[in-house]
Order: C-alpha cells, then sequence, then structure tokens
C-alpha cells in the first residue's frame, strides 16, 4: 500500500510539473513534444513524404498546438486497426486583441482582451497573472513565417475587482462584461506614446528579435500560480488548465510507459480548440487525424480497402474531464449517478448523444478498468440540465469509430483553478496503459 501510494503521489508530482510548462495550449504541446522526442519517437512533417516503418514510433504537430503520436507494432499489419487516445491542449482563457494597450487616468494602462472559450469570470479576479503564446515573425518567404514561443514567466498583469463599498450586492449576485470588467492591467505610464505598442516591445524583448520583425500573435493570459496538492493527505491536485491537460498527461504517460506489443497500433491525439467548437484545422472536427491514419496505413503498404477495415477494428477513448460531485450542491447531479474524486475515471453517456459512448463501448472500457483493476464511475446530466459535447462525437463526423467519452471529476470546470484527485490521475493512466497493452 504505501509503494502504490508513493506511485500515486509521483503521478500527481509529474502532472503538477506537466501543468506548470503547459500555461497555454502551444506549450502543452511543445512539453509533449519534447516528451516524445526524449522517447525516441520521429517527428514527420505533412509536408514531406512519409516512410512509416513496422517498430517506429511517429508523431507531428499542428500549427504548434495539437500533437499526433502513433506507434507501430513490430509485425504491423495495415488494416489491424488503431488504439487511440485522444484529448485536448487548449483551456478557457483571455486572448490579447490586437493594439490592445488601453490609458486611463493617472497612466493606468490596462489591455484589451477577449473570451477564448467558457471561463468562469469571477475566478480571474485579483491574481497574480501573465502572458504567453505564440509570435509569428517575418522571413524570407512571406508564405512561411518564422514561428517562436514566448512566455513571461513572472506576474505581470492583474485583473482587479471593483471594492464591495462600490456594490454592495455583489455576493448576491454579480453580472460580468467581458469587454468592461475583464480587462487587466499590467502597470502605470504617464506618457500614451510610451504605451502603444508596450506590449510588442515587451515581446520582442523577450523572444530577441527587433519589433518590426513581428508580424502578428497569439498570446493569452494564465495564473502564474503553481499547481499544488491539497488536502489532509494530499488528496487532492489544485491546478489551472486540468481540464485537459490531466487528459493529455495521462494519454501521454500510459503512451511512454505501456510494455509490450500491442496488435494494433497506439495513437495519441491532442487536437486544439476543443473550448471553442473543434472547427480549426488543427481541431477534431477537421480531418487531420483521418489524414495522418490514411496515410499511416498507405505508407505500411495498405489500400484504401485495408484502412476501411482498420477503422473498423479500432477503438478510441475521448479523454475529456466530468463533473465531480459537490456535496454543497447536491441538487445539481443526476439523482442515483454521482461520481466522486478519488472514485476512479468516469465514464460519460447522453442519450442525445452528446457522447460518443452507447453501451458498448461503456462495456469495452469497464472491462479494461476491471482488467486494470481500477474502479469506474458514470456520469449523467441531470435530465433538466443540458450537457456540453467533447471530441468523441465530433471525431465519428470524420470517421465511424467504436468509441467511449470519459474522463476523471473535476471541481470547478472551467475556473481558472480546478481542483481533481490525485488517485484518479493513478487510476486513469493504468486504465490507459492497459488499453494501450
Amino acid at each position: 500500500m504505501i509503494e502504490k501510494m508513493r506511485e500515486v503521489k509521483d503521478i500527481a508530482r509529474g502532472l503538477i510539473e506537466f501543468l506548470d510548462k503547459s500555461p497555454v495550449n502551444f506549450y502543452a504541446a511543445r512539453t509533449v513534444s519534447e516528451r516524445l522526442d526524449a522517447a525516441g519517437y520521429v517527428r514527420i512533417d505533412p509536408k514531406d513524404a512519409w516512410e512509416i516503418r513496422p517498430g517506429g514510433k511517429y508523431y507531428m504537430v499542428k500549427n504548434d498546438s495539437a500533437v499526433f503520436a502513433v506507434e507501430v507494432p513490430a509485425n504491423a499489419d495495415p488494416a489491424a486497426g488503431f488504439r487511440i487516445i485522444s484529448a485536448h491542449s487548449d483551456s478557457p482563457t483571455f486572448r490579447i486583441k490586437p493594439n490592445p494597450e488601453m490609458v486611463s487616468d493617472g497612466g493606468l494602462v490596462k489591455l484589451n482582451v477577449e473570451v477564448y472559450g467558457g471561463p468562469i469570470f469571477y475566478t480571474w479576479f485579483d491574481r497574480p497573472l501573465s502572458i504567453a503564446g505564440r509570435v509569428i515573425l517575418r522571413s524570407d518567404d512571406p508564405l512561411h513565417p518564422r514561428h517562436e514561443l514566448v512566455r513571461f514567466d513572472r506576474p505581470l498583469l492583474t485583473i482587479p475587482h471593483l471594492a464591495i463599498h462600490f456594490n454592495r450586492a455583489v455576493n448576491e449576485g454579480n453580472r460580468l462584461s467581458a469587454q468592461k470588467d475583464m480587462l487587466p492591467v499590467i502597470g502605470i505610464i504617464k506618457e500614451q506614446a510610451e504605451a502603444d505598442g508596450l506590449l510588442v516591445r515587451m515581446v520582442a524583448e523577450a523572444v530577441g528579435c527587433e519589433v518590426s520583425d513581428i508580424l502578428d500573435f497569439d498570446l493569452s493570459l494564465y495564473d502564474t500560480t503553481p499547481a499544488c496538492l491539497v488536502g489532509m493527505n494530499e488528496e487532492f491536485v489544485s491546478g489551472g488548465r486540468l481540464d485537459d491537460l490531466s487528459m493529455v498527461h495521462a494519454a501521454l504517460e500510459a503512451l511512454l510507459t505501456a510494455e509490450g506489443e500491442c496488435p494494433q497500433m497506439r495513437v495519441m491525439a491532442i487536437f486544439d480548440n476543443e473550448e471553442t467548437g473543434s472547427g480549426t484545422k488543427q481541431g477534431a472536427a477537421s480531418p487531420v487525424l483521418a489524414n495522418m491514419l490514411r496515410r499511416v496505413v498507405e505508407s505500411l503498404g495498405g489500400g484504401a480497402e485495408d484502412f476501411a477495415r482498420s477503422i473498423a477494428n479500432s477503438f478510441m477513448v475521448s479523454a475529456d474531464n466530468a463533473h465531480a460531485f459537490h456535496p454543497n450542491y447536491a441538487e445539481k447531479y443526476d439523482p442515483t449517478n454521482h461520481p466522486v474524486p478519488g472514485g476512479g475515471p468516469v465514464i460519460k453517456i447522453n442519450a442525445r448523444c452528446k457522447y460518443m459512448t452507447d453501451a458498448d463501448s461503456a462495456g469495452v472500457f469497464k472491462a479494461i478498468c476491471e482488467k486494470a483493476g481500477v474502479p469506474c464511475q458514470m456520469f449523467v446530466n441531470h435530465s433538466d440540465v443540458p450537457g456540453g459535447s467533447t471530441l468523441g462525437n465530433i471525431l465519428t463526423a470524420q470517421m465511424d469509430l467504436r468509441g467511449v467519452d470519459m474522463g476523471n471529476a473535476l471541481w470547478a470546470m472551467h475556473s481558472v483553478r480546478e481542483t481533481g484527485s490525485a488517485l484518479d490521475q493513478a487510476y486513469t493512466v493504468e486504465a490507459f496503459k492497459t488499453f494501450f497493452e
């Protein structure tokens, strides 16, 4: 039992390290890529001709923010199929608009931002925030500019809340405007001319380039407070972006530590832009994964018939987190299905087919958990509360895969800081490893 608890803490601390290295989607993709590089995976470029070989391990990156890896068995059969775990790299945040500087009385400079995904606004107030993302730089080829990642590690901004003295009813409900209330303050500059272009100058200095080299940027806010373990026995993981980086971390751990040779190809698919509907070239609604898998089959000598058979033989785990039972809001949950922290991975099912799960695929995942020695739970929405959707049913528009939607139970999903179970992270890694084995 002691060894098991040590393993749980090790996995939880690995998750914490992963979260802290991945403040935004671009850094999450880089962190995954670096670990794949270290494990001997070969990076392949969609623009090149592929030479996929039996026994090889490969990955590709799309738009700097999505990562797709495949491990091919030594005795690869192009029609044998794939075992796929999918997750997503993005989380709700605030994205910085072009020309963002806004100067107020006293030289207070705030940045103009817009909402990305569905964050819980008020959790972002009064926190030490900073900036991370991607910068696009001029090159000799206009069609292929240079890409650089930039991260400011120190706290640069805060979104100050209005004092209760100006809004005595704040604790009775407080409607917030994204354009008015959620603008972060970056500092005090007395001259408007100094404020203009402030952010671009800071980015240029951080990247080590001239301001004139910067063509554009994808920059977002993140909370600089590190993730940590919480609870009397450190039962909980508290941190930003657990949705869905905890599932990215579990998928990666399983891929890199699965033992033996699976008769099917192991695939990890980390998409971007799930929080905004997946409708991008690097999102689950695009053909990016289908195209990759088709090219892998073809590179192994298979044809259209082999690809069709491989999809028919495949199974996908769509890994996106679930809602944990909240002891203060029991009425919000389905009367008979209460996923709890520490109770194991959660199978998500919905009668309106918001998830890809059906009885067949739920049964498959339950059997996987049973083989792994891991408990599992069920999540169903309260019948009066409509639920969201995730990667699984979106991907089935591209490929007619069997699969299950699941995730770990979280509190405060889409808060700037979410809470999950350390034990559940270890359970899910073990279930994913069993699936890949």
